[in-house]
């Protein structure tokens, strides 16, 4: 689970306390970013003003620092949190103070979001977003736009939490709010994390460092980098994760960051437990589970506790690991956090598994698996809905300005008209000169407007292709498999089938699962081209490293039917490429020709060095194709499905994306084939030059 970051309170508070305390010197010193200090800080503010003559629990300045209070007692003291915010809120109500009213209830909504109360949560945010917008508070704005994307995550309702960031990251943008731009997108980042597109998380988390490397801020990047930790940690990068980690660390150390410091020291456990050093990962959980007893932060908690039952589990101490899985378990329950829940009661199954209780194994398995399987059904519509919304985003944005556009155009015409029709009166001759070319003007401007006309009426086809291609893809060659998954589990869970009947068909589905997973893999990278256009970033390419990669990748299916993967490229077959797209193909190809070719089959992949380029093949024994289906293999309009020779199912996407790919690396693909011959797909790249080597 990532931090998701919340901006401050930012309130000008100490410039009213002068001028209300007139007669009182008061000493202004550096904000120390130590929660403790900040605290001590506001209470003295908030006595002193209270102390001094005709004070009233209306003024403006008490109540802002009753909300900033609220604010800094977050993590530690929630009952407080909710006690200043409904005082706060109250004293505003009766002095008719809007802006404190806003901020009390945004106070009341981080309350509630903490105890996952979320449609109580959801309803104070909106509130107060309907208030700053009516006040014009800008940065009110923003934060109340952040906290509800923050809460419609929480609660798996991914596009409207994707709509709300975006909404958000846009008004920063107009506004220049550099902090605000940071946490947003940061949070976007958090979103992707949540549904393991670390690729897409990671684009986010490069932009945010550049922002916050603007602002210049150490404890902002130090947040950053924390998140970022987790995520490696997720991916296996167990030396990035460390890195990062501890940098981190350093900074909150220094700053008495406690509640990132706590996050921190979890992640840093959490790095060693995917290296399974038990010791040092209970080690480093101890260290953020001291301060969890100091703040109030019941997310972060179950992640922490959950780690710790994991390294006692590590350490066969399954009495100490229940213990914690079940504190963890009785958290996740508490405030309704179905992942949460998940991963407790998958390690729950675990620790009782071990101790030989089956009963309770069982109704923990049954648990984890009924929350995978929503969670499963939900993370693919999730990120579906991430996609298709973003794009409905764009375009909006488009028909905005497109709109705004047609208003200027219109006005621009309603201003030549009152300029003809006051030429009229100056000079008959010059009205017709200049009718002349005002009918030239609009005519000009009618040609433009048919053809911006049709241009968007081919962008409206080519987003409803793209749309019925993506949906009939997920109709005919997702939903097949997992239907049928869905079904042998129901027969199986009803006892209609036996244990052993069962674990026959595992070959069959762990096939199943491996195309689906193929399959997804080429419609997200597809669906990304088709939205918004893949960015080709060239390096150096070592192409026998990468067809080795995937010969070792793809090496079990190979084995499965008998066929021999024979490399012929060599060690310095280097190319100017992006190597995440010429990954994507080579394992596209080399799939394609292992799936068309019979048992006992070869698949040989060569390379000519030629003058600037390299041409590569791949060659394979299998079944070929006639004229008919070569010229169709690469058609942008055509979904070709084809069935290989053990039946196995394609889309026809992966040599569309395939011809995307090369080309956008300068480069051209082609086959050659006969039926029952075999097909050789061609491609080409440009070579590498010396200074590109020498710069790699």
């Amino acid at each position: 689970m990532l931090f998701v970051k919340t901006p401050f309170l930012t309130s000008n508070l100490l410039s009213k306390l002068c001028t209300l305390l007139f007669g009182i010197l008061i000493f202004c010193t550096p904000k120390v970013n130590a929660q403790q200090e900040a605290k001590d800080s506001l209470q003295t503010l908030i006595k002193e003003l209270r102390s001094t003559p005709n004070f009233s629990v209306q003024d403006s300045t008490h109540i802002d620092l009753l909300n900033d209070l609220a604010y800094e007692l977050r993590f530690y003291n929630t009952d407080s949190l909710l006690l200043l915010s409904q005082l706060a809120l109250k004293h505003s109500k009766s002095s008719h103070y809007k802006k404190g009213e806003s901020y009390a209830l945004l106070g009341l909504g981080n309350y509630y979001s903490d105890k996952g109360d979320h449609s109580k949560s959801i309803l104070y945010f909106r509130n107060a977003l309907s208030m700053s917008k009516t006040i014009g508070d800008i940065e009110l704005t923003l934060r109340t736009q952040n906290n509800l994307a923050t809460q419609f995550s929480y609660i798996g309702d991914y596009a409207k939490s994707l709509i709300y960031y975006l909404k958000g990251i846009d008004i920063a943008n107009t506004n220049e709010n550099k902090f605000m731009q940071s946490v947003l997108n940061e949070n976007v980042a958090n979103l992707y994390a949540s549904q393991k597109d670390y690729t897409q998380a990671l684009e986010f988390y490069k932009k945010v460092k550049k922002i916050n490397e603007e602002i210049g801020n150490e404890i902002y990047s130090a947040e950053t980098m924390s998140n970022i930790a987790s995520i490696y940690a997720d991916m296996g990068e167990l030396e990035y994760a460390m890195f990062n980690a501890n940098a981190s660390i350093a900074v909150f150390e220094k700053n008495k960051k406690m509640e990132w410091l706590a996050y921190a020291y979890a992640i840093k456990g959490k790095t060693y437990l995917k290296g399974n050093k038990y010791e040092w990962a209970l080690y480093w959980y101890r260290q953020s589970e001291m301060l969890h007893e100091k703040i109030q932060d019941d997310r972060g908690k179950i992640e922490l506790l959950n780690g710790m039952s994991k390294a006692y589990l590590g350490m066969s101490n399954d009495d100490m690991s229940e213990k914690y899985a079940l504190d963890a378990y009785a958290i996740s329950n508490e405030i309704k956090d179905m992942e949460g829940s998940q991963q407790c009661a998958k390690t729950l199954y675990k620790i009782n598994k071990n101790k030989e209780n089956y009963p309770e194994a069982l109704k923990y398995h049954e648990i984890y698996q009924s929350l995978s399987d929503t969670l499963s059904r939900n993370e693919n519509k999730k990120s579906l809905t991430m996609l298709k919304t973003k794009m409905e985003h764009e375009k909006q944005k488009a028909d905005l300005i497109e709109e705004n556009n047609k208003q200027l155009d219109m006005q621009r015409a309603y201003v030549n008209v009152a300029l003809g029709i006051l030429l009229i009166f100056i000079v008959v001759t010059l009205l017709v000169g200049r009718s002349e070319k005002i009918q030239k003007n609009l005519n000009l401007e009618l040609h433009k407007k048919t053809n911006d006309l049709e241009q968007n009426e081919i962008e409206l086809h080519e987003i409803n292709r793209t749309k019925d291609k993506l949906f009939s893809i997920i109709g005919h060659d997702l939903r097949g498999p997992i239907a049928a998954f869905q079904g042998l589990l129901k027969l199986f869970k009803a006892g209609e089938i036996e244990q052993n009947e069962f674990m026959g068909f595992m070959p069959k589905l762990s096939h199943d699962i491996d195309h689906i997973s193929f399959t997804l893999n080429n419609l997200l990278t597809w669906g990304q081209t088709q939205m918004n256009g893949a960015v080709t970033r060239p390096e150096v390419v070592a192409l026998e490293s990468v067809v080795r990669d995937n010969i070792d990748l793809l090496s079990e299916i190979a084995k499965n039917k008998s066929i021999r993967l024979v490399n012929h490229l060599e060690v310095k077959t280097l190319t100017w490429s992006d190597s995440n797209q010429i990954d994507i193909v080579i394992r596209n190809l080399i799939s394609n020709a292992l799936k068309f070719t019979p048992e006992n089959g070869m698949v040989t992949i060569t390379a000519i060095e030629k003058k600037q380029e390299w041409q590569v093949s791949i060659r394979d024994t299998g079944v070929g194709m006639d004229k008919n289906t070569v010229e169709k293999v690469f058609s942008n309009n055509s979904t070709l499905t084809t069935y290989g020779t053990n039946n196995e199912k394609g889309t026809g996407l992966g040599l569309s994306l395939c011809k995307e790919m090369i080309e956008k690396n300068n480069g051209k693909i082609w086959v050659e084939s006969s039926l029952r011959k075999g097909s050789t797909f061609h491609f080409t790249l440009p070579k590498a030059k010396s200074k590109y080597q020498r710069t790699a």
